[in-house]
């Protein structure tokens, strides 16, 4: 049983990251708007209501990380009495987890490179971070883990370490300079921490 499972995770996995690769495809020969779910998944070679079942949008498909990682990050269990800080520090290993299966997984370089060549998956990009925002901060009240404000804060900065690393990153792709998403995303950690250590005082 376990066995047929694997099989079926990896066919799974296989047909998302397929998706994924005639959607950039698509985008990168005829352009964001041109790019429709029917196209895409006639190249892929499956129906409309196939493509659907992995993914909700062509943007999606374009870009699935942030899709995965709101899944993993509301879907992480907190042990009773976890504090605010225990809570984001879980929170931020997935973040790390995340990252790296997106390097395996993931056409990263090029959807890295058609978020400078189209302005507009940047918007969709940033869109979707609100998204993992609100759902995040809604699933930890909801829990009863934090308050609101804290619950806030907590989805803020694991969203704001995730976009600042791939701004780095996407700074040095531009750049022509050698880079892995992971190594910005363990300098922002360092450096937010570094920041609110220094003791900032209210005004």
């Amino acid at each position: 049983m376990e066995e047929c499972m694997g099989i079926r995770d990896k066919r799974k996995a296989e047909t998302s990251r397929k998706i994924q690769a005639a959607a950039l495809d698509l985008v990168e020969e005829f352009g964001l708007e041109a790019t429709t779910v029917a196209r895409i998944a006639q190249q892929v070679g499956i129906s409309d209501r196939t493509f659907f079942r992995y993914f909700d949008s062509k943007e999606s498909a374009i870009v699935p990380g942030q899709g995965e990682l709101v899944t993993a990050l509301t879907g992480l269990e907190h042990a009773a009495g976890a504090t605010p800080a225990s809570i984001f520090q879980a929170l931020l290993q997935v973040c790390r987890d995340h990252f790296s299966a997106e390097i395996e997984q993931h056409e990263f370089r090029r959807v890295t490179r058609l978020m400078v060549s189209v302005p507009k998956l940047l918007l969709i990009a940033t869109s979707r971070e609100q998204e993992l925002v609100v759902e995040l901060s809604r699933s930890l009240v909801d829990r009863g883990l934090v308050t609101q404000m804290q619950s806030l804060l907590i989805a803020e900065m694991v969203a704001s370490s995730w976009r600042v690393a791939w701004q780095c990153f996407t700074q040095a792709e531009r750049s022509g300079t050698s880079a892995v998403p992971s190594e910005f995303f363990e300098q922002a950690v360092k450096e937010m921490v570094q920041i609110s250590s220094t003791g900032l005082a209210l005004s």
